[in-house]
Formats: C-alpha cells, sequence, structure tokens
C-alpha cells in the first residue's frame, strides 16, 4: 500500500448531496428576497453551513444580527435534513462500494473528512453508516475548508501522520486544505485540475492504480 490511510470527502466524492444542498439553499433565499443560482452555488462547495450562508447574503439588502443568521441556517439544515430522507443505498454507486472495499482489503484504513454536519446521516442513508474507521466532520471542527483541520483530525482518529495519507476531493478549496495539512491529495471533477494536486483522478476507481 502506498498510503496506509486514505481520507474521503463526502459530498461529491462518495455520494453527491450537491442537488439537494442547492435546493435547500434556494429555498431559503427565495424566502428572504436574495437572488441565487447554480453559480452562487458551486461557491458554496465544501465550505461552513454558516460561511455558506454569508456568501449568499453578499447580495442582500438587508443587514442581519448573528442570532437572525443562526435561525436561517438552522431553517435551511431543516429543508437540507428533509430532503435527505429521499436518499437510499441506491445513491451510494457500485463503483464507490467496490472501491472502497478493495482498498480495505488491501490493508489501508478509511476515513471520512467532511464540512458537513450530517456526514453520519447521509452515510446511513446511503448504507455506509458504521463502515469508517473514522470520522471528521462539521461537528467536531471549528475551521472549515480550505483549513486543514477536517484532514489533519481524521488523520489523528486513524493515529497515522498527514504523510501516509492520502486526501480524495473533488473541490479545489479540499486540495488546499490538503496541501496545508501537508497530505498528498487526489482530485476528482474540478480537483483533478488543482495545480498542486498529486493524483489527478478521472475515476473514483482510478484509486486503485495509485494504490496497486
Amino acid at each position: 500500500m502506498k498510503y496506509k490511510g486514505i481520507i474521503f470527502d463526502l459530498d461529491g466524492v462518495i455520494c453527491f448531496t450537491d442537488h439537494y444542498h442547492y435546493l435547500a439553499w434556494k429555498a431559503l433565499a427565495d424566502e428572504i428576497g436574495v437572488y441565487f443560482d447554480e453559480t452562487i452555488n458551486n461557491r458554496l462547495r465544501g465550505v461552513s453551513r454558516m460561511a455558506s450562508l454569508e456568501i449568499i447574503l453578499e447580495r442582500s439588502e438587508k443587514a442581519y444580527t448573528p442570532a437572525e443568521k443562526e435561525q436561517m441556517a438552522e431553517k435551511k439544515n431543516g429543508i437540507y435534513r428533509k430532503l435527505l430522507e429521499k436518499m437510499t443505498p441506491t445513491d451510494l454507486s457500485g463503483e464507490v462500494k467496490e472501491t472502497l472495499d478493495a482498498l480495505r482489503a488491501a490493508g489501508a484504513k478509511l476515513a471520512i473528512g467532511s464540512s458537513s454536519k450530517n456526514t453520519k446521516l447521509i452515510l446511513s442513508r446511503i448504507g455506509l453508516g458504521g463502515y469508517f474507521d473514522a470520522i471528521s466532520d462539521g461537528t467536531n471542527i471549528t475551521h472549515s475548508k480550505p483549513d486543514p483541520e477536517v484532514f489533519t483530525k481524521a488523520a489523528e482518529f486513524l493515529g497515522l501522520p498527514p504523510q501516509d495519507c492520502l486526501v480524495v476531493e473533488d473541490a479545489l478549496a479540499g486540495i488546499d486544505a490538503a496541501v496545508a495539512g501537508g497530505f498528498d491529495g487526489a482530485g476528482l471533477g474540478e480537483a483533478a485540475s488543482h495545480p498542486k494536486v498529486t493524483w489527478p483522478l478521472k475515476t473514483f476507481s482510478g484509486l486503485m492504480a495509485i494504490e496497486s
């Protein structure tokens, strides 16, 4: 094994919840009369809930108190969690599950490194509850990507130094975080084009070529 531990982002890597995030933020933005579209939504990828709200409120003519912002973020999360109830194990692709099983069989420790506070709910919905050796998510970090905290904590939970771990990301901010934390990074989607990505991937199963 080239890496003893592999740390995966959740949204856009293990499964795809971007559309649910978009629908929930759009519902909130429409309610408060702020313009929101897919382009703005792309800026929210890998960003914490409160930081995402601040991006959306850039177009607001009204100033909101911290308490009001907390209420809005909670409202969005309520809408999002309701949408997540539509998720089932069919939302986990066979390619992803087979690759995860193969990496585990080869001896790698597997972890999640996600800014989402709904990580455990999502994993449960797609049939991966209790599957990973460690989970670092929005419930135990104070800084979101591009800060490396979510990945450094995942490595700590695995009992491994960053240099023994590979981070798998689909967002540019995620690769920034990996680099800042001293990790090698494998990039999917736009992350594959990051100038500092260690391993640009075309498919999730491409991880097996790195580890072979």
